[in-house]
């Protein structure tokens, strides 16, 4: 099998070549494959080569190395692109795992169990993701040498035998290694069964690829007819993938890329824009530019967003635009405002805006205006519509970074809609080496999450921390730390951070309430709830084993302010005792 697709030089290109026999064996219990899609699948979810070996033992050996192998990469081209490759791996291993104990546990023999080896590679961007559970193996050839990189799960109990230790279907729970390689141009990573590897040593395999020709397929034929020479007493099978192009873009490029659409004027009521009509401002200022305005064709209301063009130099910007756009574009919920593809209303738009979901209600901000006092109810019922959209971002493996009133719409029935995703943190995208360095702390000043201002990667439990913020506003109209303290990282450490009590703001606040909401925004990110269900619970019911932490610890950790102003006095106290002793 030989892939081999032409593409531009700025994408990532893996020739794949393979061979497989059932050597001295009647049948070939061996499976590989490998797929390498278009250039524009290729960027979000890279390519794929993978290679299993199936017990020798079970009858079923064939079937479960070929299901593996075709289904792991089918499955893996199914998921969502948002997804990291290893969230993404992890899940279809550990389902493809059940599938097969399940069904091997339901035959009567042993010899029919479903048990395979698996060895794979994810390409992407610039690195080789590895996955590997068995006694397959994936080797490195870079430069004339040749490295082993997995490590094989057997365990010898006398001179040359040896048994599984990890396999997929051999046990409910798998445990897969996982290992990350920087990619380097004409590197071929040599996937290999047992058959092979036990057959030739290292010598004659560094050998026969060092005298190979460019055609991978011919390679690993060769490998796998002198495995048989050497005497090999299992199938064999070698798949190789070379490395001929990896992305490397320019800065020129990328600048050229982004700035290739024109940001349009400042438009006022009754302005055109292609087949759309301004009908009001929404928003002006000094980052964006927002309308409604009715589309000719279909008569709907839609939202237009444009950038400022204060910004048509700044890539970090621009970037994050048309990040917003890729984010929008690729969740369908209710809870989430869509952002329609530029193919669906503004195709061959020479303008650079968003054709967004024209939603019908207010900003949260504006309801806090409407509200100021609200009930806890009405608290609980926004919070819980609120974590309904911060889950869909969360199963994306999304954060968003940017919450606030500002970018949350309340519907009339009640539903809470995120809007603005031009700061959302994707994982599948952090994996793809950018030219393009943005160090500045993304988020509002009061909801921006600690972290972020000591410049490190946020998680769900960032956004958590800005939900804490908002709720505790919702109570209370006042934010729970001084606003100064999210202004500047350098001089203001974590232990600055000092909760203000929402007790002090608002007297019929309960005092276990209080204690979620100091939980919730904690300004150390792993002292606050890792999951947005135990917050809602906390909320909604005293948390009786935090309540009984508090009123049985130590004065300096209930209420360290009160400890040290006593402290203080104490000191001062002695003070005056001492000074009166010794002039007396």
């Amino acid at each position: 099998m030989q892939v081999d697709n032409k593409v531009s030089e700025a994408a990532l290109d893996v020739a794949f070549g393979g061979y497989s026999h059932q050597g001295v064996k009647e049948e070939n219990q061996d499976a590989f494959a490998a797929f390498q899609p278009s250039a524009s699948v290729r960027q979000w979810k890279g390519s794929v080569a993978c290679i299993a070996d199936g017990a020798s033992c079970s009858d079923k050996a064939q079937v479960a190395s070929q299901t593996t192998v075709t289904t792991f990469i089918n499955d893996y081209y199914s998921t969502p692109e948002a997804w990291s490759i290893k969230d993404s791996v992890s899940r279809i291993l550990s389902s493809l795992n059940a599938w097969l104990f399940h069904h091997g546990q339901q035959m009567q023999s042993r010899q029919n169990e479903l048990v395979t080896t698996f060895s794979g590679i994810v390409f992407k961007s610039k690195t080789a993701h590895i996955f590997h559970a068995g006694d397959s193996r994936i080797y490195l050839y870079r430069k004339g040498k040749l490295t082993q990189l997995t490590k094989d799960h057997t365990h010898f109990y006398r001179k040359e035998k040896h048994f599984l230790t990890r396999a997929l279907g051999m046990d409910s729970h798998l445990q897969v290694d996982n290992i990350s390689h920087e990619l380097a141009p004409d590197d071929q990573y040599v996937l290999t069964t047992d058959g092979v590897h036990e057959a030739l040593s290292h010598e004659q395999m560094t050998q026969l690829l060092a005298t190979a020709t460019s055609d991978s397929e011919q390679v690993a034929k060769a490998i796998c007819e002198e495995a048989v020479a050497a005497g090999s007493q299992d199938n064999v099978s070698c798949l190789i993938a070379h490395v001929v192009n990896l992305p490397n873009p320019d800065l020129a490029e990328v600048h050229r890329q982004l700035t290739a659409r024109t940001i349009p004027p400042v438009m006022s009521t009754g302005n055109k824009i292609d087949n759309f009509v301004i009908e009001r401002v929404i928003h002006s200022g000094t980052r964006s530019h927002v309308y409604l305005a009715r589309d000719q064709h279909d008569k709907k209301l839609y939202v237009l967003k444009a950038p400022s063009e204060n910004f048509a130099d700044d890539l970090a910007y621009l970037d994050g635009f048309m990040r917003e756009q890729w984010v929008g574009s690729r969740i369908n919920h209710p809870s989430i405002m869509r952002i329609y593809p530029r193919d669906e209303h503004n195709v061959g738009s020479p303008f650079l805006y968003h054709v967004c979901q024209y939603i019908e209600g207010k900003t949260l901000r504006q309801w806090m205006y409407d509200n100021p006092k609200p009930s806890l109810t009405q608290v609980r019922e926004i919070t819980s519509a609120i974590i309904v959209s911060l889950r869909v971002l969360q199963r994306q493996s999304m954060v968003h970074r940017d919450i606030k009133p500002e970018n949350i719409m309340i519907t009339e029935s009640g539903s809470a809609v995120l809007i603005d995703f031009g700061t959302v943190q994707v994982s599948g995208l952090e994996e793809i080496n950018s030219v393009i360095a943005d160090e500045t702390p993304v988020g509002a000043i009061g909801y921006m999450a600690p972290e972020y201002l000591l410049g490190q990667k946020g998680n769900v439990a960032s956004d958590l921390f800005s939900l804490g913020v908002i709720v505790y506003e919702m109570l209370t109209g006042q934010l729970p730390y001084q606003k100064s303290l999210g202004q500047h990282a350098d001089n203001k450490p974590l232990h600055l951070w000092n909760y203000i009590s929402a007790r002090k703001h608002r007297g019929d606040i309960p005092s276990w309430l209080d204690l979620t909401l100091e939980k919730a925004t904690h300004p150390t990110l792993s002292k606050r709830y890792p999951a947005y269900s135990e917050f809602l619970a906390d909320l909604n019911t005293p948390n009786q084993t935090m309540v009984d932490k508090i009123e049985h610890a130590p004065l300096i950790e209930r209420n360290p302010l009160v400890f040290w102003k006593f402290l203080s006095l104490i000191l001062f106290l002695l003070l005056i005792v001492q000074t009166i002793f010794n002039t007396n």
